[in-house]
């Protein structure tokens, strides 16, 4: 019986699509990028892998745990899984962390990107992490293959960050020369709002692992 929780990532899925965002492929695998990822969290999911478990094919996986202890044998386990159920795993950061466990990714959070690209293999895929117009043209400039653009909506990882919301959310695809996913706050209830926003999908937390948005 299908759970309850992968019959909401289903829903999430279609409403992802839905963006209608254009994804190209990339890489030397010809890899298409995803219309979901989720992002791993310390606090709010500490174990991550049961909600990567439940991920539909060819999703991403975001793992952002800065601070856990366990971090790499956690990455680890991680990957395995990723590589079982067909799943992109992207690391948060660390790039000799990326490449020690077979990642196909890198992200980078906004500070990061405002840097030089760093020296990642040809194959592997580069997004960053944005607030603004401001922060998208950095993405640009150092060559980032997508960006993820927050918070959409009010969101419990920044209760204090003003949420952008739907209609500058469209505003910032439009300006945008790279796939522009949403993320921050975003649940069955407000997805929708999104449609036809031309994004390239919806990154989340809770709402992809049976947590509150």
């Amino acid at each position: 019986m299908q759970s309850s929780t992968a019959s909401h990532i289903q829903i999430m899925q279609k409403m992802a699509k839905d963006m209608g965002g254009g994804l190209p492929k990339l890489g030397k695998f010809n890899t298409a990028l995803p219309s979901l990822i989720l992002l791993t969290d310390d606090v709010r999911l500490p174990n991550p892998i049961p909600a990567a478990n439940e991920m539909p094919a060819r999703s991403a996986v975001l793992f952002r745990h800065y601070d856990a202890p366990n971090r790499y044998e956690l990455a680890s386990e991680l990957a395995d899984v990723c590589r079982e159920k067909n799943l992109l795993l992207w690391i948060g950061c660390d790039l000799a962390l990326a490449k020690s466990v077979g990642a196909h990714g890198l992200h980078l959070p906004e500070f990061m990107a405002r840097r030089a690209r760093p020296m990642v293999p040809r194959e592997m895929t580069v997004t960053a992490a944005a607030h603004s117009y401001a922060a998208i043209r950095c993405a640009e400039a150092i060559g980032a293959n997508a960006v993820l653009v927050s918070p959409i909506f009010p969101s419990q990882s920044h209760p204090h960050r003003q949420a952008l919301g739907p209609l500058k959310f469209r505003q910032l695809v439009d300006q945008s020369n790279l796939p522009t996913y949403a993320l921050g706050g975003i649940g069955l209830t407000n997805a929708k709002k999104l449609a036809g926003s031309g994004g390239a999908g919806i990154a989340a937390i809770g709402s992809l692992s049976g947590n509150k948005p």
